[in-house]
């Protein structure tokens, strides 16, 4: 009966261990602010370096001083409006300075404030920088091209499937155009270089895109609360998904090649990822910007030529917005694994795709969570009836092992050896009650993966005085409800004979209790809903064996 307990209250506390690491596997260590030993070799400029950079390079029609080219940026900035997008492009390079998200809000209670993913202001920063490098290229480490556009204002107008917006560059013979294509609907942004070669020369150049950061994390948590990763993603041929931490950047920085794939900054709930050309091979690089605060995370793309007298393009995509599972999965294989389900990802992904299905059937979240819940339950139905049983007779023979505890004493082997002889007789499985909770336990940690990634959740109400699922309960209503119910699964499970193991259980409710006040609400729900329906399941099977005697 003690080791049996013994082993029950190692499952729980292993599962308290598995949460607590996962509420802090992803805290970001501050990356030291001192040079690294090897900066000799490395590259401080934010523009990458081309394969080949010879003095030949044109200058552009444009040619101002920097000075004045930010200046006069500054006066120009365009701003771009569409269902899914409310951005700004500072024509000094055509970067995307800042970008929000009007389909999501900032707060629940200030719709009229959209989430702001990049921005490049308030001591902040956070944009997309793209370019040309190499020998015609227009971004060197003297200084970025400054375009032009027709217009400072661009919207999608109602009806409008795309919007293009068009960034012009003059590059002596050679017209260069900047293209931002937005689509209704979507978030990914597809930008593309079009060369119209009038010159006599070949021109060449590659493409490059970056995303420019500092580490500063705006999720403020307290010590109980989840801190997610914050920190750079990318996919290589060894590693599917690989996250690097602003710390590991600070170390040394990140290079490989790669066909296709793509570089992510990754945060809850939202990414920005560059995913340049799938065919062709791409190198990847993600670095600390010289002594400050500053993170580059990037590839640069294959070396390009046009011909004289011909045209050609150049381009990649740009996704910045929500942790959609199936339309980073269409984007690039492996994007999809930026909704981090952590090593049970082969079990979260099912369990979210059923979720899912639900919420389309009920249209509530809340409801869709308590849904999946009836159906984990209904699948380990058998395998919770066999362990319900076998707690059922331990807690029937409990009368039987306090007396053989008390005529024993403290003769442990003894009482071990009565004990397993009792088992014996009664055809009692001390496995029984163990067993089957630990085979469950890998589903019950990929569902705690998927309530906490889950975009979907955020901001989504459920009844009452629930209005987000994705954060704590605000009157903490639902912990305590679920504090009761693992005390009433107590209550119907085999009580310790050793007092020290019946204090630690008496205080398990508490505990866990104490730890989901700062669980998101959907999370909650979902112990709540389980604990309920065990509670029905081991109270009829306790009663079916309590009767059993009678009824022969």
């Amino acid at each position: 009966m003690d080791w049996q307990k013994n082993l029950l209250i190692a499952a729980i506390l292993a599962t308290l261990l598995m949460l607590v690491i996962r509420w802090h596997e992803y805290q970001e260590q501050l990356p030291t602010q001192t040079p690294v030993a090897t900066q000799t070799t490395t590259n401080t400029g934010s523009i990458p370096a081309a394969a080949a950079i010879n003095s030949d390079i044109p200058v552009a029609a444009n040619s101002l001083s920097e000075a004045e080219k930010t200046t006069l940026a500054a006066n120009q900035l365009i701003k771009v409006k569409t269902d899914s997008f409310d951005l700004v492009i500072n024509p000094l390079g055509g970067d995307i300075v800042q970008l929000a998200l009007p389909r999501h809000f900032l707060k629940l209670d200030t719709p009229d404030q959209p989430f702001v993913l990049l921005d490049n202001r308030d001591n902040h920063t956070y944009l997309a920088q793209s370019g040309l490098i190499g020998t015609n290229g227009t971004d060197t480490a003297q200084g970025r091209p400054l375009f032009s556009s027709e217009k400072n204002e661009y919207t999608l107008a109602d009806g409008e499937k795309q919007l293009v917006v068009d960034l012009v560059l003059q590059q002596g013979e050679v017209n260069i155009t900047k293209r931002y294509t937005f689509t209704r609907g979507d978030y990914l942004i597809n930008v593309e270089y079009l060369i119209d070669n009038k010159s006599a020369n070949t021109w060449s150049a590659q493409l490059y895109g970056q995303i420019k950061r500092d580490s500063q994390n705006f999720v403020k948590v307290s010590a109980l609360e989840m801190n997610p990763f914050l920190g750079a993603a990318i996919t290589t041929a060894e590693e599917k998904y690989k996250k690097i931490t602003f710390a590991d950047m600070a170390e040394k920085e990140e290079k490989v090649g790669v066909q296709g794939g793509w570089v992510a900054m990754v945060q809850h709930y939202f990414i920005s990822a560059w995913i340049p050309d799938a065919d062709s091979q791409n190198t990847y690089h993600l670095r600390k910007l010289g002594d400050n605060d500053l993170y580059l995370m990037g590839f640069t793309g294959k070396v390009n030529e046009v011909a004289p007298g011909t045209q050609a393009s150049i381009s990649a995509g740009f996704y910045a917005g929500p942790k959609d599972t199936e339309r980073l999965e269409q984007i690039s294989p492996y994007l999809d694994l930026t909704v981090d389900y952590g090593w049970l990802w082969w079990v979260a992904k099912p369990l979210f795709f059923v979720l899912k299905w639900i919420h389309g059937l009920v249209g509530n979240w809340g409801l869709a969570i308590i849904g999946l819940t009836l159906i984990v339950k209904a699948l380990f139905f058998k395998l919770s009836a066999t362990s319900y049983k076998s707690m059922a007779k331990m807690r029937k023979l409990a009368p039987k092992m306090a007396e053989l505890k008390e005529r024993l004493g403290d003769d442990r082997q003894k009482f071990s050896q009565e004990m397993m002889k009792m088992y014996k007789t009664e055809k009692v499985n001390p496995f029984g009650g163990c067993l089957p909770l630990l085979i469950q336990m890998p589903v019950f940690l990929a569902l705690y993966y998927v309530l906490m990634e889950s975009v979907e959740l955020r901001h989504s109400p459920f009844f009452g005085w629930i209005f987000d699922l994705s954060v704590k309960d605000p009157y903490f209503v639902l912990p305590v409800i679920y504090g009761i119910t693992m005390y009433f699964m107590q209550k119907l499970n085999p009580q310790p004979t050793d007092p020290m193991q019946a204090r630690i259980m008496q205080m398990l409710p508490l505990i866990f209790t104490f730890m989901f006040l700062w669980f998101p609400a959907g999370l909650v729900l979902y112990w709540v809903t389980n604990n309920t329906l065990s509670i029905i399941q081991q109270y009829i099977i306790t009663k079916q064996i309590d009767a059993e005697p009678a009824a022969k």
